[in-house]
């Protein structure tokens, strides 16, 4: 059977939240460097093989982006430090995500107030979360 998460390993998948215009905006604006095989942006709201992978780990999408690197998943916080990892080191905007995120503590510390920012954007807009799990321990639907 064929593991989603290995079939291009040198690709990098960024899982997002299609309908968050911040969301989008991120993966629009990030890349990463050539080496790393290019990147994919794939929306969580949609059907696509990652997405499913994501869930069926127990991955919430609407507690944080998933980023697919080299066979394994990173989530959240990780999946931030991992993208400002892997940002081209030209230009101001890959730049600043390198000075801000390359850093796991702050990635971790200020991740939570992104995601709140996400949720109450959402709630203003009128827009659903994404709900790839239940509420009964975090299986899939």
């Amino acid at each position: 059977m064929a593991d989603p998460a290995r079939d291009n390993p040198d690709e990098v998948a960024l899982i997002y939240d299609g309908e968050c215009p911040v969301c989008t905006a991120y993966s629009c604006s990030v890349g990463v460097e050539p080496e790393s095989g290019g990147l994919r942006r794939i929306d969580a709201r949609g059907d696509d093989a990652l997405v499913r992978l994501a869930t069926e780990a127990g991955l919430d999408l609407d507690d944080g982006m998933v980023v697919v690197h080299q066979g394994k998943l990173h989530h959240g916080a990780d999946a931030l430090h991992l993208m400002a990892r892997l940002a081209p080191r030209k230009g101001l905007r890959n730049r600043l995500n390198r000075a801000l995120f390359g850093s796991r503590a702050v990635a971790h510390l200020s991740y939570p107030l992104l995601r709140a920012g996400r949720n109450t954007l959402l709630r203003l807009l009128g827009r659903k979360k994404i709900h790839n799990l239940d509420s009964g321990g975090g299986q899939p639907r």
